[in-house]
């Protein structure tokens, strides 16, 4: 069940994110969302940890204290906050980059289509904003991109996917 269910959680999620994306006005984006995941650094490990109900990636972290499939996805795919780090030449630290717009978009699809895909019957348009809550202490991403992807999740949880995607296509900067 590994790899078939490997490509049909994978597949099911990014066709999930490309209808999210039409919503947001950025189907054109939508459609290159997440292909490294069936290159085979993330595909084999994806398929060998997969379980269904969350990232397999979390296995392979729980298995060698790492995920290599994890260090090659996020270095790929640029509506990952975890791409926009870099060294900042004042502080001498490691920091978060405002994200392109266009990306924290993508982002907001993506988190609001893996909660779908991972929770199933169980989701509920507040789920992505938990989830996002959950770990936003340790979350190394600029100050300006994390307020406006949890106001997005803030407003999907509180007015709903229509509004929310209305809003989001109105968006021209932040």
């Amino acid at each position: 069940m590994g790899a078939w269910g490997h490509f049909k959680t994978i597949t099911r999620h990014r066709h999930q994110v490309i209808k999210h994306c039409a919503k947001a006005g950025i189907l054109f984006q939508g459609l290159f969302h997440d292909l490294s995941k069936y290159s085979p650094t993330e595909f084999i490990p994806g398929a060998k940890y997969y379980q269904g109900t969350r990232s397999p990636n979390e296995a392979e972290r729980e298995a060698y204290g790492y995920s290599k499939a994890w260090i090659h996805h996020k270095g790929r795919n640029k509506h990952h906050f975890e791409y926009w780090t870099d060294y900042s030449p004042a502080t001498r630290k490691l920091e978060g980059v405002k994200m392109p717009l266009n990306y924290v978009k993508e982002m907001f699809c993506d988190r609001v289509a893996a909660s779908k895909i991972y929770m199933g019957e169980k989701y509920t348009d507040d789920a992505p904003l938990q989830y996002f809550l959950k770990a936003k202490k340790t979350r190394l991403i600029h100050e300006e991109t994390s307020a406006l992807l949890e106001k997005l999740l803030r407003m999907l949880s509180e007015k709903g996917e229509e509004e929310t995607f209305r809003y989001i296509r109105s968006l021209k900067d932040y």
